[in-house]
């Protein structure tokens, strides 16, 4: 097999390996599990919201740790949102049949991410991406206040980030 067809196969492994970690649901149902009765997020929205996040984070991580990979970010970045997006045709087919109405998934993914970049660049004096995620986070839930959903937010971007970076660093592409 020749170098280029083995880097191939490579990269469409992984993209499929972050697409999978990104859509896998158990981080979320434990992140839910410690929230607070008291909490004044409706815990729907932040399952909901939850998911998204993760899966923006997935993305994000792999454009700002291969930032100094173009070629590897590219091909990377590339298999991994066609496959969000196939993903989110998918739901959102089955999703618009259930309520009765179009719902474009995709278009909500595109729509959160472009509200936590304007958040990190209204925030970009505030250094740990993290920092500005959390109360983003809780206010795409319903309360920018409320310090469990900000907590709840910063929590599974800086653990979906980190294990992003894991990912690339054990398979040598950062």
């Amino acid at each position: 097999m020749s170098t280029a067809k083995q880097i191939k196969t490579d990269f469409d492994q992984a993209g499929e390996d972050l697409f999978n970690f990104a859509i896998e649901r158990e981080d979320v149902k434990w992140l839910l599990g410690q929230l607070p009765t008291e909490t004044s997020v409706k815990l729907a929205t932040v399952e909901y919201e939850l998911q998204i996040l993760k899966i923006i984070s997935v993305g994000w991580g792999i454009s700002y740790f291969l930032e100094g990979a173009p070629r590897k970010k590219e091909m990377l970045g590339k298999l991994f949102w066609e496959a969000v997006n196939k993903f989110s045709k998918g739901l959102s087919e089955t999703t618009g049949l259930m309520v009765g109405q179009q719902i474009d998934y995709f278009e909500i993914l595109k729509t959160r991410l472009d509200c936590y970049v304007a958040a990190m660049a209204d925030n970009a004096s505030a250094g740990d991406p993290t920092a500005v995620i959390g109360p983003a986070f809780a206010e795409l839930c319903g309360n920018r206040e409320d310090i469990f959903a900000a907590l709840t937010g910063a929590k599974m971007f800086n653990t979906t980030t980190n294990r992003v970076r894991q990912f690339l660093e054990a398979l040598k592409l950062r």
